[in-house]
């Protein structure tokens, strides 16, 4: 089985912590790319070692100082958490030759365990980037696509600083995901499918298995690992009920309750989903920052292929007409969201905004010291009052209390927001929203 290689956003990002730094490290969820980017940039200059082997574990484990004059400088270690003991071996030798950059790449798909081994070993050595699934701009093949409100530096020079309407995507620049994403069909096609890169080779693999073996490996692998996790079973109902939650106000106390487990099992559940990569975790945005982390949380998955697995559907139309498909494009809209920021090397600071009457706004980007409100709806019609939530956002920013305000000190600026929706056109309506094509995003 192969496939085309599809060139990722996250190429250059990482070319450029090499050479800024002695060591890399790249995270990620099993099976995203990793080590195929990884050989793609650097596997003529590297050597490739894998530490999934037993045998090759062992000789790590046994005698760090043999294996790494066995595996010189410049080399990857993939899998580098199965062998943490390599760790403060390559500190010594990178402070042999701090002067040196891009020595070492480190990959692996345990975020817990390999970050907690960075950080104790190679604090200030090593730059860490992050690789999840493909963006859509990736699979579309523009990978290098800002986001509609990130203008390329040519443009933001001429423009203006503050602008009365949000940036609308260029149509030479969208072209191409607008076009494959065009039809409800093709979009929701997508959705079901999913962004794994396995599951995009030529010829495709059953949908299905993928799936299957996916959760099993992922289960066996990286549960048992982090957690210690001895009986799967409550933990494969705990997926599936998180599943059928996705998109909604995360309610542990309620999950333990309907499963009849303890509280402290789910939120070490929880965590185990978040240090693998396999959930995004939403903050509600307040004017007042200072009580941003008070209210509860809302949970994703990060792949909408996963999520349409877990909740039991089996063909894009039960996805696109049933139940689910509100939380299914909203997963869908901060994953990119989220991809677009990580993979160029960002970290997301993405939220919701949910007052405690009327209506919400599903995401609020932070960038450069502006929001953006973003409302998703699985119609493929927008509408001007699919936008009340980012309407009522703005009055209650504008009627913030001075006091607080100042004491905030520079608070972002609020920006006129988009509407996603699953449509194929860039639609105005009115007071600054634009309703914007998921493939536009």
């Amino acid at each position: 089985m192969c496939c085309a290689y599809i060139q990722r956003t996250i190429e250059p990002v990482l070319e450029a912590a090499a050479s800024e730094f002695p060591a890399v490290v790249l995270t990620g969820p099993r099976q995203s790319g990793k080590t195929t980017v990884l050989k793609r940039l650097f596997g003529e200059r590297f050597e490739y070692v894998s530490l999934e082997a037993l045998d090759t574990r062992a000789l790590a484990a046994e005698d760090p100082r043999a294996f790494l004059r066995l595996h010189k400088a410049p080399v990857i270690f993939d899998e580098v958490q199965q062998a943490p003991q390599l760790l403060p071996y390559i500190q010594e030798l990178i402070d042999e030759r701090r002067e040196v950059n891009g020595r070492y790449i480190l990959s692996g798909s345990q975020n817990l365990l390999l970050l907690q081994h960075v950080s104790e070993s190679l604090a200030g050595r090593a730059a860490i980037l992050k690789l999840l699934p493909l963006s859509l701009r990736e699979w579309c093949g523009e990978p290098r696509r800002p986001l509609p409100w990130q203008a390329s530096p040519a443009a933001e020079a001429a423009a203006p600083a503050e602008s009365a309407t949000p940036a609308a995507p260029s149509a030479h620049a969208t072209v191409a995901c607008a076009e494959l994403l065009a039809t409800p069909d093709a979009l929701w096609q997508q959705l079901f499918r999913g962004l794994y890169p396995g599951l995009h080779a030529s010829p495709a693999p059953d949908w299905l298995r993928w799936q299957q073996s996916y959760i099993e490996t992922y289960l066996e692998r990286d549960v048992r690992t982090v957690r210690q996790v001895g009986d799967l079973m409550p933990f494969q109902s705990f997926l599936r009920l998180l599943a059928a939650r996705s998109g909604q106000i995360l309610n542990m106390t309620g999950i333990a309750t309907e499963l009849g487990l303890t509280l402290n099992t789910v939120k070490a559940w929880i965590s185990v989903l978040l240090t693998s990569y396999q959930i995004i975790v939403l903050q509600p945005y307040h004017t007042n920052l200072g009580k941003r982390l008070v209210k509860r949380p809302k949970v994703y998955f990060t792949d909408t292929g996963t999520l349409c697995y877990l909740v039991g559907l089996r063909d894009p139309l039960h996805a696109m007409q049933g139940p689910m498909a509100g939380a299914v494009m909203e997963t869908a809209v901060v994953a990119e969201l989220t991809k677009a920021y990580l993979h160029g090397g960002d970290e997301p600071r993405l939220a919701f905004w949910r007052p405690a009457r009327g209506t919400e706004v599903d995401v609020v980007v932070e960038d450069q010291l502006r929001l953006y409100p973003i409302e998703v709806k699985a119609s493929s019609t927008p509408r001007p009052e699919m936008a009340r939530g980012i309407s009522e956002l703005a009055r209650s920013l504008a009627t913030t209390p001075l006091a607080i305000a100042k004491a905030e000190g520079v608070r972002p600026s609020l920006q006129p927001g988009y509407v996603v929706y699953a449509g194929d056109r860039v639609v105005p309506l009115g007071g600054g929203v634009t309703g914007l094509p998921l493939g536009s995003l």
